[in-house]
């Protein structure tokens, strides 16, 4: 599951994982094929309105990945790259009747962003 060093765990308050997306991730664990180990966060650019956020199965857990885990199944990695987009954030898992998503709360401003675009000359 995991190669020959041991992933950073992520502290208390590094980044906040709620309830309902931490028994949805490991609900996802559960129903996963065997070969998976955690759930992944990643993040890719998005322009000027900051990154886009997503999360992927993870086969495995590289040793410099950070790691948030519990008992009862939760098993979520980041890696380096990402979680300096990620910390001090908020995961959350909405589901109002009609559809369900993971949300990625207070990303941009825990990166230090103002969360407006600077006029960077894209098109529109």
């Amino acid at each position: 599951m995991s190669d020959s060093h041991e992933p950073n765990m992520i502290g208390p308050g590094s980044l906040k994982v709620t309830a309902p997306a931490r028994e949805k991730i490991a609900n996802l664990l559960i129903d996963a094929e065997e070969q998976v180990a955690a759930v992944r966060v990643f993040v890719s650019g998005g322009g000027c309105s900051g990154m886009n956020y997503g999360m992927t199965f993870a086969e495995q857990v590289e040793g410099h990945d950070r790691l948030l885990e519990d008992p009862q199944g939760f098993r979520l990695v980041v890696d380096p790259v990402a979680y300096s987009f990620m910390e001090g954030a908020e995961i959350d898992f909405v589901d109002d009747g009609v559809s369900s998503t993971f949300v990625f709360n207070n990303v941009f401003q825990a990166v230090g962003g103002s969360g407006a675009c600077g006029g960077c000359g894209g098109a529109i």
